[in-house]
């Protein structure tokens, strides 16, 4: 009875205050919310089959979408299995991602939890893919050469060959007409 007392709402308290047996205040309390089966059960149902993993953007929000529903069910009497939970998921993945749907039912899941670790790991790792990839797009910025040698360009030309005018044949356009020095 006091464990019962201490955890009903301050509301309620008052108005079974004068209630002694648990057995008869613990019927009061049932008689007084029967009805809510009634209420809650139809839109649980509904909202499990409208639940849909391709309706959300992130594992985290279809899973606790996931769970507020199955408690209600629960609450409701209805029986929740593992392999319901995961026919649900694996049954709503978006149609793009079918190879995807087809690798997890292959993995073997026997436990919800162990899909949504793994679908939350995915989740992770492309989140920090496109990270990566955002800080630095493809063709942003060259890459180093593997055998390419830093050096400081001073003004002063080194070396062989016949870059910027330099080597044999300077006159690479041709003999200049040398009439005018004569």
């Amino acid at each position: 009875l006091i464990f019962l007392r201490h955890h009903i709402d301050d509301g309620l308290k008052y108005e079974y205050l004068t209630v002694e047996n648990p057995l008869e205040l613990w019927q009061n309390l049932n008689d007084r919310f029967e009805y809510w089966k009634a209420v809650v059960l139809p839109k649980a149902l509904n909202d499990w089959a409208q639940l849909r993993f391709q309706d959300f953007k992130t594992v985290s929000e279809y899973n606790s979408t996931l769970f507020k529903i199955v408690s209600q069910l629960k609450m409701c009497g209805e029986v929740i299995t593992e392999d319901m939970l995961l026919e649900k998921t694996y049954q709503t993945f978006h149609a793009s991602n079918m190879l995807l749907q087809q690798q997890y039912r292959l993995h073997g899941f026997t436990k919800y939890r162990e899909l949504i670790g793994s679908l939350l790991i995915a989740e992770q790792n492309n989140e920090l893919l496109l990270q990566n990839h955002e800080s630095r797009s493809t063709g942003s910025a060259p890459l180093p050469e593997v055998n390419a040698t830093s050096s400081e360009f001073r003004g002063r030309r080194r070396g062989r060959g016949r870059g910027c005018g330099s080597g044999r044949n300077q006159n690479f356009l041709g003999p200049r007409n040398n009439n005018s020095m004569k």
